[in-house]
Protein backbone atom coordinates (compact mmCIF):
# COMPACT_ATOMS: atom_id res chain seq x y z
CA UNK A 1 0.00 0.00 0.00
CA UNK A 2 1.33 3.49 -1.02
CA UNK A 3 0.79 6.05 2.05
CA UNK A 4 1.28 9.61 0.99
CA UNK A 5 1.52 11.90 4.25
CA UNK A 6 0.79 15.71 3.20
CA UNK A 7 2.07 18.76 4.29
CA UNK A 8 0.76 21.25 2.58
CA UNK A 9 -2.71 21.80 0.70
CA UNK A 10 -0.52 22.97 -2.28
CA UNK A 11 0.51 19.64 -3.01
CA UNK A 12 0.17 18.75 -6.84
CA UNK A 13 -0.52 15.73 -5.66
CA UNK A 14 -4.05 16.01 -4.73
CA UNK A 15 -5.28 18.37 -7.38
CA UNK A 16 -8.13 15.74 -7.80
CA UNK A 17 -9.97 17.19 -4.73
CA UNK A 18 -8.88 21.33 -4.51
CA UNK A 19 -11.89 23.52 -4.01
CA UNK A 20 -14.56 21.01 -4.30
CA UNK A 21 -16.70 23.78 -3.41
CA UNK A 22 -16.77 25.62 -6.61
CA UNK A 23 -19.53 24.05 -8.14
CA UNK A 24 -18.71 24.89 -11.72
CA UNK A 25 -15.11 23.95 -11.71
CA UNK A 26 -16.44 20.72 -10.85
CA UNK A 27 -19.15 20.68 -13.52
CA UNK A 28 -16.41 21.15 -15.94
CA UNK A 29 -13.43 19.40 -14.58
CA UNK A 30 -15.16 16.18 -13.73
CA UNK A 31 -16.49 15.32 -17.02
CA UNK A 32 -13.78 16.31 -19.17
CA UNK A 33 -10.81 14.61 -16.97
CA UNK A 34 -12.85 11.43 -16.72
CA UNK A 35 -13.64 11.62 -13.39
CA UNK A 36 -15.83 12.15 -9.98
CA UNK A 37 -15.74 11.84 -6.62
CA UNK A 38 -17.01 9.09 -3.69
CA UNK A 39 -17.48 10.80 -0.97
CA UNK A 40 -17.70 9.08 2.34
CA UNK A 41 -16.18 5.42 3.24
CA UNK A 42 -19.95 3.78 2.28
CA UNK A 43 -19.86 5.49 -1.10
CA UNK A 44 -16.55 4.56 -2.08
CA UNK A 45 -17.49 1.03 -0.99
CA UNK A 46 -20.76 0.66 -3.81
CA UNK A 47 -18.49 3.25 -6.45
CA UNK A 48 -15.98 -0.11 -5.95
CA UNK A 49 -18.52 -2.73 -5.32
CA UNK A 50 -20.19 -1.59 -9.04
CA UNK A 51 -16.63 -2.29 -10.71
CA UNK A 52 -15.44 1.39 -10.87
CA UNK A 53 -11.88 1.90 -10.74
CA UNK A 54 -10.12 4.19 -8.26
CA UNK A 55 -7.36 7.31 -9.22
CA UNK A 56 -6.62 7.55 -5.22
CA UNK A 57 -7.68 7.62 -1.97
CA UNK A 58 -8.05 10.67 0.43
CA UNK A 59 -8.62 10.23 4.40
CA UNK A 60 -8.07 11.75 7.58
CA UNK A 61 -5.42 9.06 9.51
CA UNK A 62 -8.02 8.14 11.84
CA UNK A 63 -9.90 6.72 9.24
CA UNK A 64 -6.93 4.15 7.79
CA UNK A 65 -7.77 0.80 9.54
CA UNK A 66 -11.59 0.92 8.95
CA UNK A 67 -10.58 1.08 5.53
CA UNK A 68 -7.45 -0.98 5.58
CA UNK A 69 -9.11 -3.87 3.25
CA UNK A 70 -10.18 -1.49 0.66
CA UNK A 71 -6.38 -0.35 0.48
CA UNK A 72 -5.06 -3.63 0.18
CA UNK A 73 -7.21 -4.75 -2.63
CA UNK A 74 -5.53 -1.95 -4.67
CA UNK A 75 -2.00 -2.02 -3.39
CA UNK A 76 -1.22 0.69 -6.40
CA UNK A 77 -3.31 3.00 -6.02
CA UNK A 78 -1.75 6.05 -3.72
CA UNK A 79 -3.38 7.44 -0.29
CA UNK A 80 -3.22 10.48 0.50
CA UNK A 81 -3.72 11.21 4.40
CA UNK A 82 -3.77 14.11 6.38
CA UNK A 83 -4.95 15.80 9.48
CA UNK A 84 -8.31 17.04 9.04
CA UNK A 85 -7.95 21.04 8.95
CA UNK A 86 -5.26 20.45 5.83
CA UNK A 87 -7.88 18.16 4.44
CA UNK A 88 -10.68 20.97 4.88
CA UNK A 89 -8.00 23.32 3.39
CA UNK A 90 -7.68 21.45 0.60
CA UNK A 91 -10.97 20.65 -0.36
CA UNK A 92 -13.13 23.60 1.39
CA UNK A 93 -15.13 21.44 3.75
CA UNK A 94 -14.94 19.31 6.66
CA UNK A 95 -14.50 16.20 5.85
CA UNK A 96 -16.90 14.30 8.45
CA UNK A 97 -17.83 11.18 6.34
CA UNK A 98 -14.59 9.07 6.76
CA UNK A 99 -12.48 9.19 3.54
CA UNK A 100 -12.94 10.45 -0.22
CA UNK A 101 -11.88 8.72 -3.38
CA UNK A 102 -11.30 10.21 -6.77
CA UNK A 103 -12.87 7.64 -9.17
CA UNK A 104 -12.32 7.04 -13.03
CA UNK A 105 -15.47 7.44 -14.62
CA UNK A 106 -16.91 4.37 -16.61
CA UNK A 107 -17.43 4.13 -20.64
CA UNK A 108 -21.39 4.74 -21.20
CA UNK A 109 -23.65 1.98 -21.82
CA UNK A 110 -24.89 2.13 -25.69
CA UNK A 111 -28.60 3.18 -25.44
CA UNK A 112 -30.12 0.06 -27.03
CA UNK A 113 -28.10 -2.37 -23.92
CA UNK A 114 -29.58 0.28 -21.39
CA UNK A 115 -33.19 -0.64 -22.66
CA UNK A 116 -33.60 -4.28 -23.98
CA UNK A 117 -34.58 -5.62 -20.79
CA UNK A 118 -36.27 -2.86 -19.21
CA UNK A 119 -39.72 -2.12 -18.11
CA UNK A 120 -39.63 0.99 -16.32
CA UNK A 121 -37.32 4.45 -17.31
CA UNK A 122 -37.15 7.42 -15.63
CA UNK A 123 -36.28 10.42 -17.96
CA UNK A 124 -34.80 13.70 -16.53
CA UNK A 125 -35.49 17.10 -18.53
CA UNK A 126 -32.82 19.81 -17.09
CA UNK A 127 -33.21 18.99 -13.74
CA UNK A 128 -30.21 20.84 -12.92
CA UNK A 129 -30.02 20.47 -9.02
CA UNK A 130 -27.72 17.92 -7.61
CA UNK A 131 -29.61 16.89 -4.97
CA UNK A 132 -32.31 16.65 -7.02
CA UNK A 133 -30.81 14.27 -9.24
CA UNK A 134 -29.45 12.22 -6.64
CA UNK A 135 -33.05 11.65 -4.89
CA UNK A 136 -34.34 10.29 -7.59
CA UNK A 137 -31.39 8.24 -8.20
CA UNK A 138 -32.48 6.68 -4.65
CA UNK A 139 -35.88 6.48 -5.54
CA UNK A 140 -35.22 4.62 -8.49
CA UNK A 141 -33.07 2.08 -7.07
CA UNK A 142 -35.45 1.82 -4.48
CA UNK A 143 -38.85 1.25 -6.68
CA UNK A 144 -37.95 -0.81 -9.55
CA UNK A 145 -36.60 1.94 -11.92
CA UNK A 146 -34.68 0.01 -14.30
CA UNK A 147 -32.60 2.64 -16.14
CA UNK A 148 -32.37 6.42 -15.87
CA UNK A 149 -31.98 8.74 -18.46
CA UNK A 150 -30.91 12.56 -18.38
CA UNK A 151 -31.55 15.52 -21.39
CA UNK A 152 -28.37 17.01 -22.39
CA UNK A 153 -28.48 20.18 -19.97
CA UNK A 154 -29.51 17.87 -16.85
CA UNK A 155 -27.27 17.92 -13.97
CA UNK A 156 -24.65 15.19 -13.93
CA UNK A 157 -25.58 11.98 -11.51
CA UNK A 158 -21.51 11.55 -10.88
CA UNK A 159 -21.59 15.15 -9.52
CA UNK A 160 -20.18 14.90 -5.54
CA UNK A 161 -23.17 16.46 -3.97
CA UNK A 162 -25.70 13.83 -6.58
CA UNK A 163 -23.51 10.71 -5.57
CA UNK A 164 -23.74 11.18 -2.33
CA UNK A 165 -27.47 12.80 -2.09
CA UNK A 166 -28.18 9.12 -3.71
CA UNK A 167 -26.14 7.19 -0.86
CA UNK A 168 -24.48 5.45 -4.56
CA UNK A 169 -27.26 4.03 -5.66
CA UNK A 170 -26.39 6.11 -8.88
CA UNK A 171 -23.89 2.95 -9.50
CA UNK A 172 -26.89 0.92 -9.33
CA UNK A 173 -29.23 1.84 -11.89
CA UNK A 174 -27.69 2.05 -15.06
CA UNK A 175 -28.21 5.52 -16.92
CA UNK A 176 -26.75 7.24 -20.28
CA UNK A 177 -26.77 11.04 -21.19
CA UNK A 178 -29.22 11.63 -24.59
CA UNK A 179 -27.57 13.75 -27.05
CA UNK A 180 -30.70 14.98 -28.69
CA UNK A 181 -33.49 16.61 -26.75
CA UNK A 182 -36.62 16.16 -27.06
CA UNK A 183 -35.29 13.79 -30.07
CA UNK A 184 -34.10 11.14 -27.52
CA UNK A 185 -37.44 10.28 -26.92
CA UNK A 186 -38.35 8.59 -29.86
CA UNK A 187 -35.22 6.20 -29.40
CA UNK A 188 -37.71 5.36 -26.38
CA UNK A 189 -40.75 4.95 -28.45
CA UNK A 190 -39.44 3.13 -31.50
CA UNK A 191 -38.13 0.64 -28.51
CA UNK A 192 -41.61 0.07 -27.34
CA UNK A 193 -41.91 2.23 -24.67
CA UNK A 194 -45.03 4.68 -23.97
CA UNK A 195 -43.83 7.95 -22.89
CA UNK A 196 -45.31 9.87 -20.45
CA UNK A 197 -44.86 13.31 -18.70
CA UNK A 198 -45.00 14.00 -15.64
CA UNK A 199 -46.64 17.84 -15.85
CA UNK A 200 -50.18 19.86 -14.93
CA UNK A 201 -51.95 19.75 -18.33
CA UNK A 202 -55.50 20.02 -18.83
CA UNK A 203 -55.86 16.39 -20.27
CA UNK A 204 -53.41 14.70 -17.49
CA UNK A 205 -54.43 11.36 -16.37
CA UNK A 206 -54.13 10.86 -12.95
CA UNK A 207 -51.15 8.63 -11.58
CA UNK A 208 -53.40 5.95 -10.53
CA UNK A 209 -55.23 5.71 -13.91
CA UNK A 210 -52.32 5.39 -15.64
CA UNK A 211 -51.08 2.50 -13.40
CA UNK A 212 -54.44 0.89 -13.64
CA UNK A 213 -53.16 -0.10 -17.48
CA UNK A 214 -50.34 -1.66 -16.40
CA UNK A 215 -48.18 -0.46 -19.55
CA UNK A 216 -45.53 -3.12 -20.22
CA UNK A 217 -42.94 -0.54 -21.07
CA UNK A 218 -43.37 2.84 -19.39
CA UNK A 219 -41.06 5.79 -19.39
CA UNK A 220 -41.35 8.94 -17.16
CA UNK A 221 -40.27 12.21 -18.30
CA UNK A 222 -39.91 14.28 -14.93
CA UNK A 223 -39.04 18.32 -15.70
CA UNK A 224 -36.69 21.06 -14.61
CA UNK A 225 -37.68 22.98 -11.01
CA UNK A 226 -39.79 25.51 -11.71
CA UNK A 227 -40.21 25.95 -15.17
CA UNK A 228 -41.40 22.71 -15.71
CA UNK A 229 -41.72 20.38 -19.20
CA UNK A 230 -40.97 22.32 -22.37
CA UNK A 231 -43.65 22.66 -24.51
CA UNK A 232 -41.25 20.66 -27.22
CA UNK A 233 -41.36 17.85 -24.80
CA UNK A 234 -44.54 18.11 -24.15
CA UNK A 235 -45.04 17.96 -28.15
CA UNK A 236 -43.05 14.59 -28.20
CA UNK A 237 -44.15 12.73 -25.37
CA UNK A 238 -47.59 10.15 -25.68
CA UNK A 239 -49.37 11.34 -22.83
CA UNK A 240 -49.12 13.74 -19.29
CA UNK A 241 -49.96 12.09 -16.03
CA UNK A 242 -50.36 14.06 -13.11
CA UNK A 243 -50.90 13.21 -8.85
CA UNK A 244 -53.96 14.04 -7.46
CA UNK A 245 -53.55 16.35 -4.42
CA UNK A 246 -55.59 18.46 -2.23
CA UNK A 247 -57.30 21.85 -2.98
CA UNK A 248 -54.84 24.59 -2.63
CA UNK A 249 -51.71 22.52 -3.76
CA UNK A 250 -50.51 22.01 -7.02
CA UNK A 251 -47.19 20.29 -6.84
CA UNK A 252 -44.43 18.59 -4.64
CA UNK A 253 -40.85 18.82 -5.30
CA UNK A 254 -39.71 17.06 -8.12
CA UNK A 255 -37.88 14.44 -6.16
CA UNK A 256 -40.80 13.72 -3.75
CA UNK A 257 -43.15 13.37 -6.57
CA UNK A 258 -40.87 11.03 -8.47
CA UNK A 259 -41.10 8.61 -5.18
CA UNK A 260 -44.61 8.91 -5.64
CA UNK A 261 -44.66 8.07 -9.09
CA UNK A 262 -41.92 5.28 -9.07
CA UNK A 263 -44.04 3.05 -6.40
CA UNK A 264 -47.45 3.78 -8.34
CA UNK A 265 -46.80 3.05 -11.74
CA UNK A 266 -44.16 0.01 -11.02
CA UNK A 267 -45.17 -3.33 -12.73
CA UNK A 268 -47.28 -5.34 -10.72
CA UNK A 269 -46.74 -8.89 -12.66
Amino acid sequence: MAFHYLESADDPRVSDYTTLTDVHLRKLREPEEGMYIAESSRVLRRALAAGHQPRSFFLAEKWIEDLRDVFEAYPEVPVFVGKASLLEEITGFHLHRGAMAAMHRPAPVPLEELLANAQRVAVLEDIVDHTNVGAIFRSAAALGVDAVLVSPRCGDPLYRRSVRVSMGTVFQVPWARLESWPGGLAELQEQGFTVAAMELTDDALDLDELAGRQLPKLALVLGTEGAGMSADTLAAVDLAVKIPMRPGVDSLNVAAASAVAFWELRPRT
